[in-house]
Order: structure tokens, then sequence, then C-alpha cells
């Protein structure tokens, strides 16, 4: 009889890391450098429906690994989907994230915004758009 071995254990790879802070709308989702995510209104599942022109303008919070819950984030709202050009996308409360292209680290300079058929709107921890 030969002997048996556990399989060996991998340890998933950690990916983007998405934190809370601080913000004028409240308490509201950043990634760890300090940008702002958004979700899109028009966006009713974790298929993202942004892009081309749309995906220039707001391009998607990308991972390479397994998302990460940092501060008041919570781990069990994080998800991910896959994009056409298979790139993994980051979701939170099922919806696809993303950042505002023209926005610098700390700020949020379009919550609440209209366009490409739907606003654009910072999430709170609960998944749900932030106050206006």
């Amino acid at each position: 009889m030969l002997p048996t071995t556990a399989p060996p254990t991998t340890k998933a790879t950690p990916g983007t890391i998405i934190k809370t802070a601080d913000s004028e709308f409240g308490e509201i989702l950043f990634d760890d450098t300090g940008q702002a995510i958004y979700l899109f209104d028009k966006e009713e599942t974790t298929t993202p429906e942004c892009y081309d022109e749309c995906a220039d303008e707001w391009p998607p919070v990308l991972t390479e690994g397994t998302p990460v819950a940092a501060g008041g984030a919570a781990a069990d709202a994080l998800g991910a989907t896959i994009r056409s050009d298979g790139s993994t996308q980051v979701t939170y409360g099922g919806h696809p994230l993303y950042y505002y292209a023209h926005e610098g680290k700390n700020q949020v300079l379009c919550h609440n915004v209209n366009e490409f058929g739907g606003l654009w709107l910072v999430l709170a921890p609960t998944g749900d758009a932030a106050a206006s």
C-alpha cells in the first residue's frame, strides 16, 4: 500500500486592496493608493457594461489576485468578475468597481455624475452608493 499525502496547500495571491476613508460623502471606498472607487448604477449585475470610451474615462478597478479588504471594507462584499478582454475586475456588493481617470489621490470629484447612460457614485462600506 502506498502512503498517501495531503495535497499541497496553496495560498491565494493577494490582489488589489480596497479600504475605506473619510470623504465629504462620509466613509467611502478607496484603493490602497488613495484613489476613490465608484459604481456605475446602470450595471445591475456583476457583468461590466463600461468599455471603450467609457472605460477610458472610468477605468475598471483590476486585480491580478484575490481582492483584499482593509479598514472598514467588508471582505465578504469583495469579489471579482471577468471582463471581455480576460482581465479581472474587482466587485463590491455585487457592483463592478471603477476609478475616475481625471481625479487625483484622495479626491472625490465625480460623485453623482451622469455619463454614459447612468450615474457614477462612490460607495459606502455597505456596498450602497454614498449619500449625496
